[in-house]
């Protein structure tokens, strides 16, 4: 492990978070918490009592090679996110672990119509969250932390409530909302099926960025860019579907760029890639098991504009800090690559260009101090 690998020197350096999941970032504690409050019942199987047990249960049901499979693990979060308390807990504590582990701009990520089933509507959901999450800024900005955030509201792909949802994500835009997302089982459900809804937030010039390139090919790639006007790639990673080695040396591989490859590339969209993740849903099956074996780097090296991401840190048992310590790991970055990595990361962020440019200023100051 080279020293920039060294826990305390990735933790101190200033990160940006753009593919976070609010619904996969809650502490096992505050689930056993308000699972007792609450009189909710965990699955069979689950550790009671137990935190550290049921932190472990996460990532090990999580750990399957199916994001179908990964996915079910999320019936137990959104079980106790059902109310107005246990949402502004929940992203009360989730900017706290943001701002621990070294976030200065996060955007967090979630599915409001997945948290109405105990009587909030979805609008108080939305303001529920806000809540929590300017309770937890300003907690951590009085302790010394530089961090902000923003809500992305999500519309699950699967149940076509997706006008509906960005009809709510537009009546919030001015109060912590800053982008839209649709999110859940990728193949089979494109984001054609809510072209109502992204031709909408385009003729309102409000941002998406869409789950694409995970669980499906170029072709949901795509699908993401032309139907949904997606600016961002969620995952993004089977772009590399896309690419054709066309010889190798001993010292390079010279390949080939298909035109949904060549398109990304080329207008600089962003990929939110979760190295962890990846590997547990099976995204980059196609290439190995094994972190070393992820696109990632054949993508940075091409010139995509790669960004690094937690997904789910209750799911991966991770951290940003940890992301990037795996990849240093891997890959043999130095300080330099992580930097270009948050720069793609700042310069791709739901925030005016003045704003932006304050955000790089911050993390090239971050990265000086080194």
């Amino acid at each position: 492990m080279s020293d920039v690998a060294e826990p305390s020197v990735l933790k101190a350096l200033p990160k940006v978070s753009l593919h976070d999941h609010l619904d996969g970032g809650l502490r096992p504690a505050t689930i056993l918490e308000l699972a007792d409050a609450h009189g909710i019942e965990l699955p069979g199987g689950a550790p009671v009592g137990d935190a550290e047990a049921l932190g472990a249960w996460f990532a090990e049901k999580s750990d399957s090679g199916s994001l179908v499979e990964y996915l079910k693990t999320f019936d137990v979060t959104t079980s106790v996110m059902q109310t107005a308390d246990g949402l502004e807990r929940v992203a009360r504590e989730f900017v706290a672990d943001l701002a621990d582990d070294g976030v200065v701009w996060g955007e967090i990520r979630w599915a409001p119509e997945q948290h109405v089933s105990a009587g909030l509507s979805l609008d108080a959901a939305v303001e529920a969250v806000q809540a929590g999450l300017g309770a937890g800024v300003a907690a951590a900005r009085a302790a010394g932390s530089h961090i902000r955030v923003g809500q992305l509201v999500s519309a699950m792909r699967h149940l076509d409530r997706g006008l509906e949802i960005a009809e709510l994500a537009l009546r919030h835009r001015d109060r912590g909302v800053v982008g839209f997302d649709i999110a859940g089982p990728e193949a089979g459900f494109p984001p054609s099926r809510m072209s109502d809804a992204f031709d909408l937030l385009a003729r309102e010039m409000f941002p998406a960025t869409i789950h694409a390139g995970e669980a499906d090919g170029p072709d949901s790639i795509r699908g993401a860019l032309v139907d949904g006007h997606a600016l961002r790639l969620g995952h993004g990673v089977r772009v590399a579907d896309d690419i054709t080695v066309e010889s190798r040396d001993d010292d390079n591989d010279y390949v080939s760029l298909g035109r949904v490859a060549q398109w990304v590339r080329d207008r600089s969209i962003a990929l939110e890639t979760s190295p962890s993740s990846n590997l547990q849903t099976g995204a980059i099956a196609a290439w190995g098991t094994e972190m070393s074996a992820h696109p990632f780097d054949t993508l940075y090296q091409l010139g995509f504009r790669v960004t690094v991401n937690t997904d789910n840190r209750l799911m991966s048992a991770t951290t940003l800090t940890r992301e990037l310590g795996l990849l240093v790991d891997a890959f043999g970055y130095g300080l330099e690559d992580l930097l270009a990595f948050q720069l793609n990361a700042a310069e791709a962020a739901f925030l005016p260009l003045d704003e932006r440019q304050e955000l790089i200023e911050l993390i090239e100051g971050g990265f000086e101090a080194a």
